[in-house]
């Protein structure tokens, strides 16, 4: 899920910022949020059913061939949106995730990177400003990864011979829901080990990203001006 989620996401988000800046379609400072954000939303859509499958894997320990029953029953008993259940609160969760994390990242690095030119950023200010903006915004998008996993969770959920029927409360309805029965500290539940997660993940694969760019680019031109 993760190897193709992230090159397409790269590289559709690369290619919509190149087209956006290009056209004058939109400033070089909100380029990167509107590109990001059309670049998360189709990735979010298309590995929707690989990432239904990785929670149920994890949240209730089954064997391959069990979450395989699972699975058709919950698409015999609802259809193949099924599979899709949960895209509205990851969507809220990842597309704004993404458009904020760049849009700090962008500003804490021309920050810390003062007068240096955006080209020449180095692989520690692309780390600290990557991990800086990373826990920043997933903390502010945790409630709706709370209300992801409750809805995945409940996907195919057997009792016996039974098959439960999958929540259909809306994503608004259940936050308010997690409010009312457990308060604020319900839609932070698992604050601590999303920020652990989130803070050194968001760092390696900017800064990751960042020198393997750069890195191939000046590649490029080295094989264009040789001889």
């Amino acid at each position: 899920m993760t190897v193709p989620a992230t090159a397409a996401y790269f590289t559709a988000q690369d290619q919509l910022k190149a087209f956006l800046c290009g056209r004058a379609l939109t400033s070089d400072l909100y380029a990167p949020m509107v590109a990001v954000a059309l670049a998360r939303l189709g990735t979010v859509t298309v590995i929707r059913p690989l990432e239904l499958v990785r929670t149920k894997l994890q949240a209730q320990h089954l064997s391959y061939r069990e979450l395989g029953t699972c699975v058709r029953a919950a698409v015999a008993q609802g259809g193949w949106h099924s599979l899709w259940l949960g895209w509205d609160p990851t969507a809220l969760r990842d597309v704004p995730f993404s458009a904020l994390y760049w849009f700090n990242y962008e500003l804490v690095k021309s920050w810390l990177s003062g007068l240096r030119p955006k080209d020449q950023t180095s692989v520690g200010i692309s780390f600290v400003a990557g991990g800086i903006s990373g826990m920043v915004v997933a903390t502010l998008t945790l409630p709706f990864d709370v209300v992801k996993t409750q809805r995945q969770v409940t996907l195919g959920a057997v009792k016996g011979v039974r098959v439960m029927p999958p929540y259909t409360d809306s994503t608004w309805l259940l936050l308010q829901r997690i409010l009312a029965e457990s308060g604020t500290r319900g839609l932070f539940a698992g604050f601590l080990p999303r920020i652990i997660k989130a803070t050194p993940s968001c760092a390696i694969m900017i800064s990751t990203y960042e020198f393997g760019k750069s890195f191939f680019q000046r590649l490029n031109r080295e094989q264009l001006l040789s001889p």
